[in-house]
């Protein structure tokens, strides 16, 4: 992968926890306050949807100049042209997926071990959490805090993001580690305010990237 990615903020839509507002909707929102990336994750919905629904996300996000990726379907990415597609542990092997999406789509990678994320050869960028616990993810495991974090981000080279429990509290001290940039789900999309709550934390990255 030769082009630059601001991997700074990555807002993941997510259904369940955006009080009835559509994938649009928070997408939209995220990326008036300042979201670098989206990433479209929904657990329940068919293919065709997921593809109806990532036309416009890459409309979106093509026309504002952030960052699509796809959560778990390769297919979709595919389908909708995103700009990456983010796997984990029990979807398709990352060999597989750069085989089937080629060099230039972005490939994150959201490892359960260190050994796991020494070997994603394949990736562009790993997903590292839960630093701290979260419900929105049942299946996420123990947090693995900071210093777990700090683990990840010395034993691979890549890019890492961040994620699980981030907050308008925690969010300096995340970046602080050395990530390059935090996924933020509830603490966003759960908002009264979208794009308040976007601009917020891409102040708060951008202040900690300074010190």
């Amino acid at each position: 992968m030769d082009r630059a990615v601001d991997w700074r903020l990555c807002i993941i839509t997510c259904p369940e926890l955006s009080c009835n507002r559509s994938h649009q909707q928070v997408a939209a929102a995220a990326i008036a306050g300042g979201a670098t990336m989206i990433q479209l994750r929904d657990k329940e919905a068919s293919i065709s949807k997921l593809i109806a629904v990532g036309e416009d996300l890459r409309q979106l996000t093509r026309d504002s100049s952030v960052m699509f990726i796809v959560n778990d379907h390769v297919d979709v990415a595919l389908a909708v042209q995103a700009d990456g597609i983010h796997l984990g542990t029990s979807d398709m092997s990352l060999a597989q997926a750069r085989r089937e999406v080629g060099s230039e789509m972005i490939i994150g990678f959201s490892p359960s071990t260190l050994a796991e994320a020494v070997a994603a050869q394949e990736a562009d960028y790993l997903g590292i959490g839960p630093v701290y616990s979260t419900n929105t993810k049942p299946d996420a495991g123990t947090a693995i805090g900071l210093v777990g974090l700090r683990k990840f981000i010395e034993q691979t080279r890549l890019p890492v993001i961040a994620i699980g429990g981030i907050t308008d509290d925690n969010v300096g001290d995340v970046i602080a580690t050395g990530a390059a940039g935090v996924a933020v789900i509830s603490a966003v999309v759960s908002a009264d305010d979208i794009t308040a709550a976007t601009a917020r934390f891409r102040r708060l990255v951008e202040a900690a990237q300074r010190r």
